[in-house]
């Protein structure tokens, strides 16, 4: 099953992607086109976000990095969320900054201490994040500054959460990125160095992962400097296109 959560009559509500995902079913069973929907982050309110860099082999070798362990994590605010075909500001001294697609699995029931062998059984489904970067902001790749990955709305979600068991083996999806229509980056999660299993094992052997929680797994190659006006497409294979434009920031 695919779901949104979108806007609608002044609540908040998770609709089902029907009829080739060109229409939501509401929870009363009404139906809308897709395209006159407010989608929402697929979020929790209180839920932790976790991301990663450096976690795609590809994209440490284009940066010229070498394997790191243990995996390099840090937390993002729900700030920094903002829905499909929603707008990301552009900073006027952002001129290195470039979208970064990423799968995201979702905890659906309590991780602590869990074995890799059966971390995917506590991932309720898998949505897209499209995680900007703006490289005149870093202090170093080993750690994400304030002012690079928590930034208001500089973080596209959705447009779907798509069910685990829907989506089978998280290692084996492709992902696409597209700035005005152009592939920018291309790439699959089986290139990342520390799978979504291995992720859930190392987070739950410190700290208790609660449903809700997210998990931005990292990118594949790929970086695209994008100036206000750009179009942005994150795809990622059984998940759906999450749309994004920048704006010039005021």
């Amino acid at each position: 099953m695919k779901r949104a959560r979108i806007a609608h009559d002044g609540a908040v509500v998770w609709a089902e992607a029907v009829e080739n995902e060109t229409a939501l079913r509401l929870p009363n069973g009404q139906r809308i086109a897709a395209t006159d929907a407010l989608f929402l982050p697929p979020v929790t309110p209180g839920a932790a976000i976790f991301a990663l860099g450096l976690n795609y082999a590809d994209h440490r070798a284009e940066l010229g990095f070498k394997a790191k362990e243990p995996p390099l994590v840090f937390l993002k605010g729900q700030n920094t969320l903002v829905g499909h075909r929603g707008a990301t500001p552009r900073p006027a001294d952002g001129n290195q900054m470039h979208p970064e697609c990423e799968l995201v699995a979702i905890i659906g029931t309590p991780a602590r201490h869990v074995a890799v062998e059966s971390a995917l059984s506590h991932v309720a489904g898998y949505t897209i994040a499209c995680d900007y970067a703006i490289r005149e902001y870093l202090e170093n790749y080993y750690r994400p500054n304030l002012r690079v990955k928590n930034r208001d709305a500089t973080t596209p979600l959705g447009p779907f959460v798509v069910d685990a068991a829907d989506i089978g083996d998280p290692q084996n999806l492709k992902i696409v990125t597209r700035v005005n229509g152009d592939v920018v980056q291309q790439g699959t999660t089986a290139d990342m160095v520390q799978g979504v299993a291995e992720l859930i094992a190392y987070l739950s052997g410190f700290m208790t992962l609660m449903p809700g929680d997210m998990i931005l797994t990292g990118t594949p190659e790929g970086v695209h400097f994008c100036a206000a006006g750009d179009r942005v497409e994150c795809e990622i294979e059984s998940i759906g296109v999450l749309e994004n434009r920048l704006v010039a920031a005021s």
